[in-house]
């Protein structure tokens, strides 16, 4: 064969080179064919067959019974065709595979691949030819011009040229890239073929990475990771200075535990807010609701009697014992934050009312019934008997994070596997198309902000527990925008109907591990915020970047 390194091969020749592949294949594939036109064929049409008189309401309940029993005994016999055909045909896709790893990727593929680094030299040539020649014309046009709209003009005509001389080189180097990707899939229709697409683990690979090779596109890669790359490299920077800073490690497992152990309660209010971005919305109050759940769990809670009092009131619950206080605390929690939440949500969803409006009402109603209420002043700790029971450390693994995780999970079957999942992708998206596809938009909106009312109970009483009390109006200031952030972060797009939760988990993770890594580093608190900031700017302008591009 002659050396194809420095040639462009035809489409003739292309097909020259695979006819001798193909034409072996194909014989072998004849002969496997005709092996399993009694067997494995049979067996597929008979229970299709079967498949088909199951769902049949015309044939009454004796013929379908008299008709499916025939051909259950039809199959038997292609199934015992299909036994003893077994091994020769196995023995022959061996052989056609075979063959093919010996000859496709030397005498086709690789002939084929080299044609096409060389289409790429020369298609590249062209271009920067054409570039010149456009360039030199346009010059010497601009050079017989002295009126400034007929050189506006020229610069005008220039430019659109460069255009679309710039989409004819791309328009032929997709259909060079194109050539290269059929060449190697053909070999793989083939295996197809002879495994009636039953591949192995290493073919199944081998295809998922040169389709990722054929989609890949930088633009659209660096959109969508970009933010995540740099975060990485800023977290692999902080991990490389703190020991020389503090001369301590910071990516130790103890940090980790700690930076997981964190997050958990964080992740319960970022899930739920996730559910309202997703729909174009958002939540200011989270923060607010975050001291009112503490405050209020606090004082279920507390050890001995309450050193503070709402409205003048000083409770005592060390009369109920532990378990009790525990679930009254929950159910408080999450009693309060749903009825908040559900005010905004029904405002927002029956009086087309902003939820940035709706919500920030929420946020200066509680602070001010809150800080009213209890004077502002902090209550102290719980008993230190509960965390043990409910977030125990075993052998200094902090159970919290398992409480993160079933939330994961259980918000994730909401959004994807129930039928208000799909509701909420499909309001988020377009509610209006939504509206007329029979979906209630309203009860959907109202449903999102009651789920996210759950979340921040959970999240507010399991934060309690972590903390061991504290509980004060002031708590939690700036927890709504940092829930915002991590789900902006993640993936989750303001223009609605987009976002993924795993997208939200790693947005959570990221602004914590990045807020301890900082506090270890000495970092000032509010430059903190400032770092905070950057980031949640950056995220939002790639989320309307991708979504400029998308429309």
């Amino acid at each position: 064969m002659a050396n194809q390194g420095d040639k462009v091969l035809t489409a003739e020749e292309e097909q020259a080179l695979l006819r001798p592949i193909d034409e072996h294949v194909s014989a072998i594939q004849a002969k496997i064919d005709e092996l399993r036109r009694d067997g494995t064929d049979r067996v597929v049409k008979l229970q299709g067959d079967i498949d088909a008189t199951k769902r049949d309401r015309i044939l009454t309940k004796e013929e379908r019974t008299q008709a499916i029993a025939g051909y259950k005994g039809e199959l038997e016999a292609a199934k015992a065709i299909e036994a003893s055909h077994k091994a020769e045909v196995a023995s022959l896709v061996s052989e056609a595979e075979g063959y093919l790893k010996e000859h496709y990727a030397k005498e086709y593929l690789e002939p084929v691949r080299e044609s096409c680094a060389r289409e790429r030299v020369l298609a590249k040539e062209r271009y920067q030819a054409n570039l010149k020649s456009l360039e030199d014309e346009h010059r010497t046009n601009l050079s017989g011009l002295t009126d400034r709209a007929e050189v506006k003009d020229e610069n005008y005509v220039y430019k659109n040229r460069r255009f679309d001389a710039k989409v004819v080189f791309e328009k032929e180097m997709q259909q060079i890239k194109d050539r290269e990707h059929a060449a190697f899939s053909y070999e793989y229709h083939l295996i197809d073929l002879l495994r009636m697409s039953k591949f192995t683990f290493a073919q199944r690979q081998a295809q998922k990475w040169e389709n990722y090779k054929y989609t890949f596109d930088r633009r659209q890669f660096l959109l969508k990771n970009g933010l995540y790359i740099v975060i990485l490299l800023v977290f692999i920077f902080l991990c490389a200075i703190t020991p020389v800073v503090k001369g301590t490690q910071l990516l130790t497992y103890q940090n980790v535990l700690n930076i997981l152990q964190q997050a958990s309660p964080r992740m319960f209010l970022a899930l739920g807010v996730a559910g309202l971005i997703l729909l174009t919305g958002t939540d200011l109050s989270i923060g607010r609701m975050m001291g009112m759940g503490m405050t209020a769990a606090t004082i279920i809670m507390h050890q001995g009697v309450n050193t503070g009092s709402v409205f003048g009131h000083v409770f005592d619950f060390t009369g109920m014992p532990l378990v009790g206080r525990i679930v009254l605390a929950l159910v408080v929690c999450v009693a309060l934050c749903t009825l908040f939440t559900s005010i905004a949500g029904f405002f927002t969803a029956r009086f087309k009312m902003h939820p940035f409006i709706s919500t920030m009402a929420n946020m200066l109603i509680i602070f001010g019934l809150v800080t009213y209420a209890t004077k502002g002043v902090s209550f102290g700790s719980i008993d230190p008997a509960i965390p043990s029971m409910v977030i125990p450390k075993v052998n200094g693994f902090p159970t919290i994070i398992l409480w993160a995780v079933a939330a994961i999970l259980i918000v994730w079957f909401i959004w994807n596997k129930t039928t208000f999942g799909k509701n909420l992708y499909a309001v988020g998206g377009n509610p209006e198309a939504a509206a007329v596809s029979g979906i209630s938009v309203f009860k959907v909106t109202l449903m999102a902000f009651v789920m996210a009312g759950i979340l921040y109970g959970f999240g507010d009483w399991l934060e309690c527990m972590r903390m061991v009390g504290s509980g004060s109006a002031a708590y939690g200031q700036g927890w709504d925008m940092d829930a915002i952030a991590a789900c902006v972060v993640g993936g989750v797009s303001f223009t609605g109907g987009i976002g993924k939760i795993s997208g939200v988990t790693v947005g959570v993770l990221i602004f914590t591990a990045l807020t301890y890594s900082l506090t270890i580093l000495g970092i000032d608190t509010n430059l903190q915020f400032v770092f905070s900031g950057v980031i949640i700017l950056t995220a939002v302008t790639l989320d309307c970047l991708k979504y400029v591009q998308k429309k």
